[in-house]
């Protein structure tokens, strides 16, 4: 049955708000208690201010809340849910998480998605398949057919149906905040934001890894460490990163072929883009060589040996984090 997602944040949003109140209730009767017990009434404060109440309270905006809860850092705005919902799907796009099973699924080294299948209720009937190499393509234009944002838009016509697409597109975008359509806002959160937020849920220990070729965004793609394996990095070069580069000469080739016959007006925007392929092309070849420095390298990976040594491992041709 097809479902709104502004629906499903409304009913999450007024059972937290509900939590929150309940446990301000029950936090402020103690208080009492206590003063009573002690003889301290009209000694102690009884009320229990907003921001020190432990448990979260969601408020549509930034701008919505109050002076009072400043400091309370259980505080969400609608943004942090529906990142919350893009984590949650990309999580299940590497098949940590399933819509058929609870808990974690993947969560060993070097697992498969014969190792998720095998967990399965029903291998035949997967609700929503994980990504069958472990590397998800995020670029800014759909060049993959697991390109990052096709994945996601699959996830959400999965869980909320077919017929609400399009609205539950838009109020996710709404909640991210930016311009363009409900597709461009979601690819340019994956672009820009999405691996920030992940570092800062993680505390800088992240377990999705994004392999990053600079600030032209030539090439992007995340990867779960728990499935890695020491072919990754060759894979990602040979299957993506070579392809991209194709793709990048080949729109070169079809923009310098408009130019003959374009207009003026045209023109400028063909040689805007015309130069904005080449500086992508340009990073992706030279992040292509750092890959297969590595790559030859055939770098195997402890898990007990904690992100922060596994990463460094790879510092050359991941994202910094900050």
């Amino acid at each position: 049955m097809a479902t709104l997602l502004q629906d499903k944040y409304e009913a999450r949003k007024a059972e937290v708000n509900a939590r929150f109140e309940q446990l301000r209730a029950n936090e402020e009767e103690l208080n009492r208690i206590f003063a009573k017990i002690y003889n301290m009434e009209g000694e102690v404060p009884i009320e229990v201010e907003d921001k020190y109440v432990s448990v979260a309270r969601i408020f549509d905006t930034a701008d919505e809340i109050p002076e009072s809860y400043k400091g309370n850092k259980y505080v969400r705005t609608k943004r942090d849910e529906i990142t919350s919902l893009l984590s949650y799907a990309v999580g299940c796009m590497f098949g940590r998480y399933s819509l058929d099973v609870d808990g974690l699924v993947l969560a060993d080294q070097g697992t498969t998605v014969d190792d998720y299948l095998a967990k399965m209720p029903d291998p035949a009937h997967v609700t929503f398949m994980p990504d069958a190499d472990n590397v998800l393509p995020i670029t800014d234009d759909e060049y993959f057919d697991d390109d990052i944002v096709r994945y996601f838009i699959d996830f959400v016509r999965t869980v909320y149906g077919e017929e609400t697409l399009e609205r539950n597109l838009a109020f996710i975008a709404e909640a991210l905040g930016g311009k363009g359509t409900s597709r461009e806002v979601i690819r340019t959160c994956f672009l820009k934001d999405f691996y920030k937020d992940h570092c800062q849920t993680y505390k800088k220990r992240p377990i999705y890894w994004l392999f990053d070729s600079g600030k032209k965004n030539g090439f992007k793609c995340l990867v779960y460490m728990h499935r890695y394996q020491p072919d990754l990095l060759a894979r990602i070069r040979t299957d993506y990163v070579h392809e991209q580069q194709e793709r990048y000469r080949a729109q070169i080739g079809y923009a310098n072929d408009a130019l003959v016959s374009a207009e003026r007006g045209e023109r400028v925007r063909l040689d805007k883009r015309i130069k904005k392929l080449n500086d992508q092309l340009k990073e992706t070849i030279a992040y292509e060589e750092k890959l297969h420095h590595l790559a030859d390298q055939m770098i195997k990976i402890d898990l007990d040996d904690g992100v922060k040594v596994n990463y460094a491992k790879f510092q050359d041709v991941l994202a910094k984090i900050k």
